[in-house]
């Protein structure tokens, strides 16, 4: 058995009239009739640009853009994540602002240009993959080609001769290429058999997969909402815009479109290190939750820990802060009880050195009768450690000697002017400070338990023994996040089919020489350089040898001396690899 792999320049010249007319039959370019530049006309010209607007090169040059447009996105903040950001930009960039308000840097993802971006991608991406869907449907509807006239042209080859009958050898071929799922079918004179069409599928299923992730995208850039709540051990929360502390939304929103849900937070729960280098950093924390689906839903509990969120319907319920809401009580004058409630305080530092005010804003009257509204200004330490320029500092995040500052402020609020105020900050424009019997500033620190009576009777405030904890969470809403993740995961196993999959044909020719003996030729080919096909056709013409050996006495059929079928099939294998 003789192999060869022909690629040699004997064949060069026939190879370059193949080319030239494989090349004048594939190419689209216009024939010009005259010489100078074609009239193309208004059609003509609008086929060109769909041409180039749905070519892959294009399409790539598109999908660049979309990725350096992002930057932007990422590196300057933006109006839709956080408005403040923006603003101190503004003032910190008086002259650069204007800039980046006219290319919509600070709206990248909703810019006139990004969009431009985006839906001439989507565009090129449907007009890439529809006619290639057709193509590759055609052909699997369709049977592998037929054998061409001289296999000895083809990269990969290999022959000897047989006894068997080429009907035989044929039947053979054809049953083991089935067996190693090959598109196959008897081709006249020759078996033709096709594999790898998963290729082609992959490289569809790729760019199918793009066009979903852009979708999804869009989508979940249209319907998202992002919302935080603080939510105090004891309260709970309900699933509507006017509950958040923050939301944002996606610009087709709607009311009608949150997920229909509550939960109270029955308690928190946080653990910390306690030695070592690592002390006061946190081991867990959780939120034990009873939530409920709908109106009427029955109340169900669950444990909500870091990276571990509920989910709802669409929505996930995120745990991502936490803090200490020490219960205050004031009274007026007369001892009445004026406010009574846990105040949460904003954490400063990771040992949870927290600070807040408390606001009587109804209900209080001074010593003279007058209604007035009171102020505090409160600064609290889980863990007492000392000061440091005049500031209380806590040295473990863990409640184990919790003290309160107060400042104590009476006057006008500035609550009932209309302007939005932080519930964290106190306007002391219209507000006067308490001060002692010796003209000083009215401060104290507080243990639980303990009071600050405030001077010429105008009451008192009481740092309750009961110290509550609150926990942060944030409610998200990507519909089309399983989308996206469908499309990626699809994306990548559809890139590495197409890159490690070949398409490749094999050809099996079997036809009885004049001197009665029989000529068994395979050849293999493939779309694209690579050592699998040798190596494949030298190991089917290993498995159809033994099925068909070589005739005795035939100088083919015992290359080098070696006689037996596995050694010749080892020598089909290396001729087929040559």
């Amino acid at each position: 058995m003789s192999t060869t792999a022909k690629t040699g320049p004997d064949n060069a010249g026939a190879e370059d009239q193949d080319l030239g007319a494989a090349g004048s039959q594939l190419s689209t370019a216009p024939v010009e009739d005259a010489p100078g530049v074609p009239s193309l006309g208004v059609i003509g010209w609008a086929r060109w640009f769909w041409r180039q607007l749905t070519s892959m090169r294009v399409a790539l040059l598109l999908l660049l853009l979309l990725s350096l447009g992002a930057i932007p996105g990422s590196l300057i903040p933006q109006t839709g994540i956080d408005a403040t950001k923006v603003a101190d930009f503004r003032k910190a960039h008086e002259t650069l602002a204007p800039v980046y308000d006219k290319l919509g840097l600070f709206h990248v993802y909703s810019s006139v240009w990004f969009s431009a971006i985006y839906i001439l991608l989507f565009v090129s991406l449907i007009g890439c993959i529809v006619p290639r869907t057709w193509q590759f449907t055609g052909q699997l509807r369709g049977r592998p080609p037929g054998a061409p006239k001289r296999l000895t042209r083809l990269p990969a080859y290999t022959t000897w001769r047989t006894e068997t009958d080429p009907e035989r050898v044929r039947e053979a071929a054809l049953a083991l290429l089935k067996k190693r799922r090959f598109r196959a079918h008897l081709a006249g004179d020759a078996v033709a058999a096709e594999k790898g069409y998963v290729r082609e599928l992959g490289n569809l299923v790729f760019h199918i997969a793009l066009i979903v992730l852009l979708i999804a995208f869009a989508w979940g850039q249209l319907y998202k909402s992002d919302g935080t709540k603080l939510v105090v051990e004891g309260d709970g929360f309900s699933n509507s815009m006017l509950q958040y502390d923050d939301f944002k939304s996606g610009s087709l929103f709607s009311n009608d479109d949150l997920v229909p849900f509550s939960f109270d937070l029955k308690d928190f729960k946080g653990t910390y290190e306690v030695s070592g280098p690592n002390k006061g950093t946190p081991r867990t924390y959780q939120a034990r939750l009873a939530y409920s689906e709908g109106a009427y839903g029955r109340q169900k509990p669950v444990t909500v820990k870091v990276n571990r969120p509920l989910h709802i319907g669409d929505a996930k319920v995120y745990l991502v802060s936490h803090g200490y809401a020490p219960v205050v009580t004031v009274r007026d004058g007369k001892g009445r009880v004026v406010y009574h409630d846990a105040v949460p305080l904003l954490p400063l530092d990771g040992n949870v050195t927290s600070s807040g005010v408390v606001k009587v804003m109804d209900g209080y009257k001074n010593p003279k009768g007058a209604s007035e509204q009171l102020g505090f200004q409160a600064f609290f330490v889980p863990t007492f450690g000392g000061r440091a320029s005049g500031t209380m500092l806590s040295r473990f995040p863990a409640l184990l000697n919790p003290l309160l500052a107060v400042n104590a402020y009476h006057g006008d609020l500035g609550v009932d002017s209309g302007l939005p105020q932080s519930v964290y900050q106190l306007d002391k424009k219209h507000m006067k400070e308490f001060k002692d019997p010796q003209g000083n500033l009215l401060k104290k620190l507080l243990k639980p338990g303990q009071s600050l009576t405030l001077p010429n009777g105008a009451g008192s405030i009481t740092f309750e023994k009961d110290i509550k904890e609150w926990a942060g969470f944030e409610v998200v809403q990507e519909p089309a996040g399983g989308w996206a993740l469908g499309g990626a995961v699809a994306a990548i196993f559809g890139l590495a089919a197409s890159l490690f999959i070949q398409r490749r044909r094999v050809w099996v020719r079997a036809v009885r020489g004049a001197d009665g003996v029989t000529v068994v030729e395979m050849a293999g080919l493939g779309r694209s350089e690579s050592a699998k096909v040798p190596e494949e056709l030298g190991e089917l013409a290993g498995i159809l040898y033994d099925q068909a050996p070589g005739a005795p006495g035939d100088p083919e059929a015992e290359p080098d001396g070696v006689s037996d079928s596995d050694s010749d099939a080892a020598v089909a294998a290396e001729g087929a690899e040559r």
